[in-house]
């Protein structure tokens, strides 16, 4: 199980490769307007934007001139979140608690607290409506699921092991075809494509010998799928490393700088060089990219300093870009939000192309880091987050968890317009980083369980998916309206109005759900032809719908780690989106008006769909 590398990882994921020595961001004011609104068992918090503001920290404190604490929703990575309002449920009913708001310019900048405001939850829950104008138009919906999706490294979906009797190759390309063919999406971004089970790189009497053929393998295999990858740039071939012996993953990748930075720059030309001769040079420009390297930021990715990254980073971009300037290239794929700042900064000062910015985190929907490149005169610039999640821990059960769907659908819905790529991490539990699945259900990152079948969060992506092309507007009323409860509107270009809700906390603690929370909610869509019948579907995913990991938890003996034949159909016919009865029909008042009254769980995700009757 890969116990070694799960240990080294646990000792070194904390530790940081070093601070970098430039970047500047400023000390931003606090927010003013912070205002705290009581519900039931949650505080929701509100704050006016501060101009160049990337995200908010929020505090807490026990009495009035209390020590305050960052409010820790255990989300294990960055806490703060890009903008209001934050629904705050992990007081106690009936205890009043005290509130400040810090604005951040980088996630390593930090300003003062606001004053102070308070507000004592409730024990009774109030009902919330969604109102939605289907006459109205906001626009093409933005889809940030759509340009990329994690993997494991590539080579793994060429594997002929097994895991749990089931073939580990075939079934992580099932799961990106389906990516692809299901959620639109049209990039895979993966590590190791120069790791030596790919042979790139090799020294011969002291001279190096350039060998893409597993490389191609692996391209030729996604592409075959009708997906483009997103060439990260690591990690580091043993003859070319500097200390071959530091390494990460049960893959032992090495994680040193280059021994020789000329040979570096030519590996990765050569490698360029290779995939626009093979793959065409129109192709590569417009649909492929390269990011260079991954998590620097942390010691366990990278064992060289700050500024040996820098120079990684301007050595790549130049290795690529003198194939054809044309070519995207960007980074720094830092962890936590980290190292934004000082890249910009880096660049500002190099003149090293930077066509994306990209960074990682979990727990918290993605920081806005427009601001920070409008500071560097960049605005613009696309913004990809290369990794996101729910958790950053390997082997959390939190992932298998309806609460990690709804959680991907608040992200995306929070990334909606202001990041070009949220790419969840990863597309399948056919992942290896710390030692192959040893169960079915095991907190594995995937979307997809080893057997194929969809967790809850696959089901997130997919109603997304299934929503309109013009978004509508919405509005929200009620106890935690906005930010326990949220909503989308969309209409299809054949008149299908589709309405998707959902309940959720970023308060990890209650990720197995929470009674207090649950909502009753009315859903009322105005703009529809009066008088008309319309079809209506409601699917949805709770504890007792659209549940795989839930029902296999029913099935399972308490040690057992893999299904029989017959719990495999048990759970193969249970993967399903489920549909509430009774499924019918409605008919729109003389207003043009229908209202959906249901219960909303928390967690849970409904998506309504009214289909005009022909």
């Amino acid at each position: 199980m890969g116990t070694d590398a799960r240990t080294d990882w646990e000792e070194r994921i904390g530790l940081r490769s070093g601070e970098a020595a430039i970047g500047a961001a400023p000390e931003l004011a606090p927010p003013s307007g912070v205002t705290a609104v009581a519900g039931g068992a949650q505080v929701t918090l509100t704050w006016d934007a501060v101009p160049g503001a990337v995200g908010y920290q929020v505090y807490v404190a026990d009495s009035a001139d209390g020590e305050l604490h960052q409010l820790d929703h255990a989300g294990r990575d960055v806490l703060a979140v890009p903008h209001p309002p934050y629904a705050d449920t992990t007081g106690e009913p009936g205890r009043e608690r005290w509130y400040a708001v810090a604005t951040l310019s980088d996630v390593g900048a930090e300003g003062k607290p606001s004053d102070r405001v308070s507000a004592t939850p409730t024990t009774e829950a109030g009902d919330v409506t969604v109102a939605v104008d289907a006459g109205s138009d906001l626009g093409e919906l933005a889809r940030p699921w759509r340009p990329m999706i994690g993997s494991e490294h590539l080579s793994h979906a060429l594997s002929t092991d097994t895991t749990g009797g089931r073939v580990v190759g075939a079934e992580l390309t099932a799961a990106l075809r389906a990516a692809h063919d299901e959620l639109g999406v049209r990039t895979v971004r993966a590590h190791a494509i120069l790791c030596d089970d790919n042979a790139v790189y090799r020294e011969v009497d002291g001279e190096p010998v350039h060998d893409f053929t597993a490389v191609d393998r692996v391209y030729d295999h996604l592409r075959s799928l009708g997906l483009y990858p997103v060439v990260e740039i690591s990690y580091m071939p043993r003859d070319l490393a500097s200390d071959p012996d530091t390494t990460v993953f049960d893959y032992r990748a090495i994680v040193s700088p280059p021994k020789d930075w000329q040979r570096w720059h030519d590996l990765v030309r050569d490698l360029t060089q290779h995939l626009v001769d093979r793959y065409g040079r129109e192709e590569v420009v417009t649909e492929w990219s390269f990011e260079v390297w991954n998590e620097a930021n942390l010691g366990v990715f990278w064992s060289g300093t700050p500024a040996e990254y820098m120079r990684l980073y301007d050595v790549s971009a130049a290795a690529v870009r003198s194939v054809d300037d044309r070519l995207v290239v960007g980074g720094p794929a830092s962890a936590a939000a980290g190292w934004v700042e000082e890249t910009l900064a880096h660049v500002d000062a190099s003149g090293a192309p930077l066509d994306f910015l990209s960074t990682h985190t979990y727990g918290s929907p993605p920081l806005d880091l427009r601001p920070a490149l409008e500071r560097h005169g960049r605005a613009g610039t696309p913004i990809w987050w290369t990794e996101w999640g729910v958790t950053p821990t390997h082997f959390n059960e939190i992932s298998d968890a309806v609460f990690s769907g709804v959680f991907l659908l608040r992200g995306m819905a929070s990334a909606m317009d202001r990041i070009e790529a949220l790419s969840y991490w990863v597309v399948s539990d056919h992942f290896e980083e710390l030692g192959r699945p040893p169960a079915l259900l095991h907190g594995g990152f995937g979307l997809r369980t080893v057997g194929e079948l969809r967790k809850p969060r696959w089901w997130a992506l997919a109603m997304l998916e299934r929503l309109g092309e013009t978004r509508l507007p919405v509005a929200l009323a009620g106890d935690g309206a906005g930010s326990l409860v949220e909503a989308i509107g969309t209409r299809t270009e054949d008149g299908v109005v589709s309405v998707l809700a959902w309940n959720m906390t970023l308060d990890q603690t209650k990720a197995d759900g929470s009674e207090p929370l649950a909502r009753e909610v009315a859903v009322q869509v105005d703009g529809l032809v009066p008088g008309a019948t319309y079809s209506l579907a409601h699917h949805r995913v709770d504890a007792d719908h659209s549940n795989v990991p839930g029902v296999w938890g029913r099935l399972r003996d308490d040690d057992q780690a893999w299904p029989t034949d017959q719990q495999w159909e048990t759970l193969r016919d249970a993967d399903r989106l489920d549909s509430l009865a009774p499924a019918g029909e409605v008919v729109a008042g003389p207003d043009g008006r229908v209202v959906v009254a249901f219960s909303l769980p928390m967690p849970s995700m409904s998506l309504l769909e009214l289909t005009a009757v022909r």
